[in-house]
C-alpha cells in the first residue's frame, strides 16, 4: 500500500472503493491528472507504477466520486511535508548498522515516559523539540539508569505542537519532531546507548483535525466520517466521531500494517497503545463492548508475539481488566503489561494529603501489593506520567505543597512515592523531569526545566540509586526483580509500613523495605526480619547527600536477633527520618 519505491520507478496503490477513477498526481508529471491514471483492482484497490517517480517527490492522489473530485494525501504515507500538505515518496532504506538490540525482561525495564517536543533546552521556544533534542540528553538518561524510554505519539499531527494523541496521519512521523530519517536516527542511538524505545499509538480515534481520511473517497452515511470511520453510533469517542471502524477488513489491516511499520521499519522496542478502553468499548463502560475493537487487539498483539517475539504492547486501559493482559488462547488481549491505576492514585493520594492522619496504609498496602493475573509484571507503576501530572492535576511536588513546590515537605514526600514505585513489584516508570522535580503540570508548549538538573543534583542522585537498587547492579538486592512481597508491618498510628522482597530468597536476594509516612522520626523501632544477622542499609532518603535540608537522620545497619515479631522468626531495632525509606538486604 501507498507508495513502493523500486529500481523501475515508484509502484502506487491506494484503497477508494466508492471512487469512479483515481490517478496519481505530483512534481513528476506537474501534477496532470491525465498523466498516470490508475487502474482499478479487486475489492476497490487501484494501481499504477510511474517510472518519472523518485525518492521525495510530492503527490497525492485524485479521486473522482459521484460527490466531485478530491485531492487526497496517500494514507500510507511514511512522509508528508505537513499535516495539511502532501505525501512525499520515501525510501525506507536506512544504515542501521547491524542493529540487533534487546530490551530487558519485564522484570528489569525501568521506563523512563517523555514528549519529543518539549524534552529540550531549545533556546528557539517558538519551536518545539527534535528527536535531535533528545539524543543529546540520552547521556543523562544512562546515567540515571533507565534503560527503556516511552514516547509520547509522533504521527503526523495538527500544527507544531501537540501531546500527540491527534494523528492526522498515523503512518506518517511529525516533520516538526524531524521526520521518518531523524526518527530512525533516534533510534539506533538510543539502542547504542542501552536505551529501549516504546512508542505511544493512538487507535482508539484519528484527528479529528487535519484529517484526510474522512469520507476519504466521497462516500459516507449519516454524515460520518466513511469507508475509514463507522458510520453510526460507534464513531463517537470523547475526541470527536473519528473511531476507526474495526469490523472492516480494510481498516484493521491498515491498523495492523501501522503497527508492523513501527517494529519493523522503525525497530522500536515496544508499542504502548493510548486508551484501549475505548477501543475495546463503544463508551467507555462495559455495557456497550465492542467486540471487533477487542479482537483487533488481540490481532495486533498476536502479530508482535509472532513476528516480533520480546517486544513490550503496554496498555493503557485504568480499568484494572486482568483480561487484557491475558494470552489470547485464553481469550485474552494478549498484552504483555498495562498502566496500573491500582497503584498511582492511591500512592499519589498518601503523600499529597496535608496531615499524617489522612494517609491510609492499608490503601498503600493494598497498591504496593496489587497484581494482574499471577504475574507481578503484569503491571507498569508510578507516581507521575502525562496524563497524570495534566489535566487538573499537577506534579507531585506542587501538590504536595502548591506554595512551595522545591521545600521540604514536596521533596520528601514526592521522593517517599518515587521509592514505592521503585520497590513495589511492578515496572517502574518516571516521567520526564521526575527526577529534578520539574514543577507545574504538562504543557506541549513548556520545555522541560534542564536548570533544575543541576540545582537539585541530589535528587537526582537519589533516582539513581533506587533504579540502581531496583536492577540490583550491585548484586545486593535481586529480590526486586522477583515476583514476590509480603508486607509484614503496618502501623497506622505510627504510619510505618514494612516489605519483604524477594526472587528466590537468601543473601543478596532477600530485601526489607521499611516506608516512614510520618512527618517525624522513628527511633529504636522494632520490626521483624525474614532472616538472622547484619541487614546492611543500602539505601536512606534521608541521607544529606541527596539534600542540605535533609536530616541525616541516624539510621544504621539492623541486627536481627532471634525472636518472633510480625510473624517472622527474627526481629531488629531501626531508626528512620520523617517521611523517609529505608532499604535493608544482606
Amino acid at each position: 500500500m501507498g507508495s513502493m519505491l523500486h529500481s523501475q520507478g515508484v509502484a502506487f496503490r491506494v484503497w477508494a472503493p466508492y471512487a469512479q477513477q483515481v490517478s496519481v498526481i505530483g512534481c513528476f508529471n506537474d501534477w496532470d491528472s491525465t498523466r498516470h491514471p490508475m487502474q482499478a483492482e479487486e475489492n476497490g484497490y487501484w494501481y499504477a507504477n510511474v517510472a518519472e517517480a523518485r525518492a521525495g517527490d510530492q503527490y497525492r492522489f485524485l479521486l473522482s466520486t459521484p460527490q466531485g473530485e478530491f485531492k487526497r494525501i496517500d494514507p500510507y504515507a511514511r512522509e508528508v511535508t505537513n499535516s495539511v500538505g502532501n505525501a512525499i515518496v520515501h525510501n525506507l532504506n536506512f544504515d542501521w548498522q547491524g542493529d540487533d538490540f534487546q530490551i530487558a525482561p519485564w522484570n528489569q525495564l525501568v521506563i523512563y515516559e517523555l514528549h519529543i517536543g518539549t524534552f529540550n533546552d531549545q533556546t528557539d521556544l517558538n519551536n518545539p523539540g527534535q528527536f535531535s533534542s533528545v539524543t543529546a540528553r540520552l547521556e543523562h538518561l544512562q546515567k540515571l539508569g533507565v534503560n527503556a524510554i516511552q514516547i509520547m505519539p509522533v504521527g503526523e499531527f495538527a500544527g507544531d505542537r501537540s501531546w500527540g494523541y491527534n494523528p492526522a496521519h498515523i503512518f506518517s512521523v511529525e516533520m516538526a519532531y524531524g521526520g521518518p530519517l531523524a526518527f530512525k536516527q533516534f533510534v539506533k542511538r538510543a539502542h547504542q546507548a542501552g536505551i529501549a524505545v516504546i512508542l505511544d499509538v493512538v487507535y482508539n480515534h484519528f484527528g479529528p483535525s487535519d484529517l484526510d481520511l474522512w469520507q476519504f473517497d466521497g462516500w459516507s452515511e449519516n454524515d460520518h466520517g466513511g469507508i475509514y470511520f463507522y458510520n453510526d453510533d460507534r464513531a463517537t469517542t470523547p475526541w470527536g466521531e473519528t473511531r476507526p471502524d474495526y469490523g472492516r477488513g480494510e481498516v484493521r489491516q491498515y491498523i495492523l500494517d501501522n503497527a508492523y511499520m513501527w517494529l519493523q521499519e522503525y525497530h522500536v522496542d515496544g508499542l504502548r497503545f493510548d486508551s484501549t478502553l475505548y477501543i475495546r468499548t463503544v463508551n467507555g463502560s462495559n455495557d456497550w463492548d465492542l467486540p471487533e475493537g477487542w479482537s483487533l487487539l488481540q490481532a495486533i498483539n498476536d502479530l508482535v508475539a509472532r513476528k516480533f517475539p520480546g517486544r513490550i504492547t503496554i496498555a493503557e486501559d485504568l480499568r484494572n481488566n486482568n483480561w487484557l493482559t491475558k494470552d489470547v488462547g485464553a481469550g485474552g488481549a494478549g498484552f504483555s503489561t498495562q498502566w496500573d491505576a491500582n497503584f498511582v492514585h492511591p500512592i499519589r493520594q498518601a503523600v499529597i494529603a496535608s496531615d499524617d492522619e489522612q494517609r491510609s496504609l492499608t490503601a498503600i498496602r493494598d497498591a504496593i501489593g496489587y497484581r494482574y493475573n499471577d504475574d507481578a509484571f503484569e503491571r507498569v507503576i508510578y507516581s507521575e506520567s502525562h496524563d497524570a501530572v495534566a489535566n487538573g492535576h499537577a506534579r507531585l511536588p506542587q501538590e504536595i505543597s502548591l506554595n512551595d513546590p522545591k521545600g521540604w515537605y514536596a521533596q520528601k514526600r514526592s521522593t517517599l512515592a518515587a521509592a514505592m514505585v521503585f520497590t513495589a513489584p511492578g515496572i517502574p516508570m518516571l516521567f520526564q523531569g521526575q527526577e529534578f522535580l520539574e514543577g507545574g503540570w504538562f504543557r506541549d508548549t513548556v520545555p522541560v526545566d534542564w536548570d533544575q538538573d543541576d540545582e537539585f543534583h541530589g535528587i537526582v542522585r537519589l533516582y539513581h540509586d533506587l533504579i540502581q537498587l531496583r536492577l540490583s547492579r550491585d548484586g545486593f538486592t535481586r529480590g526486586l526483580c522477583g515476583q514476590s512481597i509480603q508486607v509484614y508491618h503496618l502501623h497506622d498510628d505510627r504510619k510505618v509500613i514494612a516489605f519483604h522482597r524477594w526472587d528466590q530468597g537468601g543473601t543478596g536476594d532477600d530485601v526489607v523495605v521499611v516506608a516512614n509516612f510520618f512527618h517525624a522520626a522513628q527511633d529504636n523501632y522494632t520490626i521483624g526480619f525474614p532472616a538472622a544477622g547484619t541487614w546492611k542499609l543500602r539505601f536512606n532518603s534521608d541521607w544529606r547527600g541527596y539534600n542540605d535540608d535533609f536530616s541525616n537522620h541516624f539510621s544504621t545497619d539492623a541486627i536481627a536477633a532471634p525472636g518472633s515479631y510480625d510473624g517472622l522468626p527474627w526481629h531488629g531495632s531501626i531508626s528512620i527520618g520523617p517521611y523517609s525509606v529505608l532499604i535493608f538486604s544482606q
